[in-house]
């Protein structure tokens, strides 16, 4: 039997915490493609990311500055790491990183190295203070929103939309107000950490849901796979949760994929009301921490991925199983400290 090809790919999001990045999953993955072998090179931000110590998943890891420090110094980082391992694919796994690695993707693929990511107008379209201009033009249910940048924009939309309201940060972070005063606290610390705007939402009473995802760019469907989330965390994420179908929630997905041909993979956070309308609450623009579910139900997501991004022959899926559940934990790993020092000092492990 001839051998499978290796293909070198730089993975981001390695920080498996309580608010995991999706890279660890997305190597897992990637690990368990059938079409290739891997060799997963980790890029991580901070020393003590887990995903650095986690050597029988990540293979070689390199620190690279924060999307801030402007594209120039991640791109001569990159062409750096790119130099000693000969990268095939970047996929980076953060909100705040793809702007970045969309404006380098032409330099990129100088370098040979692919990316599959959305295009600028995809990425800013669902942002969350374009979100009800995104449903209007899509024909998609999304609750009213808007952006603010004070105090007295929130007491505004205090009195148009009620108790509960949500408020979230403009990449990460959210809460759920009951009156005024947790609603500038929630504000004042999502502002803090991310700044402005932040995204004032109506809450939409009902039960929550998930979707992942995979579009070809074209506006044709490569992989659905929704979930019901079984346990959430105080910071919303999901540390637990059942695939499940639902043919409604299929119909919307495809929706939104051929409607907007969306590009690479996403997640939709979904809302279904008492009267069984589904509502967008957010369109995450890559894959979820939880993607190693989609493996786990029978559709590789990040092996996908990584053949739309190569051009490699690939097929839509067609089916997966309902009824599995991912269950999120937490244990200790032992890490020489000689390690954490080589990262710390030379930004490479």
């Amino acid at each position: 039997m001839k051998d499978k090809k290796t293909i070198n790919i730089a993975v981001t999001g390695l920080n498996a915490i309580d608010s995991p990045g999706p890279g660890i999953a997305v190597s897992r993955g990637l690990r368990e493609a059938e079409a290739f072998d891997v060799r997963i090179i980790g890029l991580s931000y901070e020393s003590l990311e887990p995903g650095l110590y986690m050597h029988d998943i990540i293979d070689k890891s390199y620190q690279i500055p924060y999307p801030s420090s402007g594209t120039g110094t991640l791109f001569e980082r990159i062409k750096y790491i790119h130099g000693i391992e000969q990268l095939d694919m970047i996929i980076p796994n953060f909100d705040s990183e793809l702007i970045p690695f969309m404006k380098l993707s032409p330099e990129l693929e100088k370098l040979g190295i692919k990316t599959f990511l959305p295009t600028h107008k995809q990425y800013e379209e669902r942002e969350k203070f374009n979100l009800p201009e995104f449903g209007e033009k899509y024909d998609l249910k999304v609750p009213d929103s808007e952006a603010i940048h004070d105090i007295s924009g929130l007491q505004k939309l205090v009195s148009e939309y009620g108790f509960p309201l949500v408020v979230k940060g403009k990449f990460y972070d959210a809460g759920i107000a009951y009156n005024l005063e947790q609603a500038t606290s929630h504000f004042n610390r999502i502002s803090a950490k991310w700044g402005l705007p932040i995204i004032v939402q109506q809450f939409i009473h009902g039960t929550e849901f998930n979707i992942t995802g995979l579009g070809d760019g074209k506006g044709n469907t490569i992989s659905i796979v929704p979930m019901r989330k079984q346990y959430i965390t105080d910071k919303g994420k999901a540390w637990g949760g059942i695939s499940i179908s639902d043919k409604n929630m299929i119909d919307l997905t495809n929706k939104f994929i051929s409607s907007t041909k969306w590009r690479g993979g996403f997640e939709l956070e979904l809302m279904k009301d008492k009267d069984g309308e589904f509502y967008i609450l957010e369109i995450n623009p890559r894959m979820p921490a939880w993607i190693y579910l989609s493996v786990g139900v029978g559709q590789n997501i990040p092996e996908a991925l990584v053949k739309l991004a190569l051009g490699m022959e690939i097929n839509a899926f067609t089916d997966y199983s309902v009824g599995k559940m991912f269950i999120r934990y937490s244990w200790d790993m032992i890490v020489d400290l000689e390690e954490f020092q080589q990262i710390s000092t030379f930004g490479e492990l």
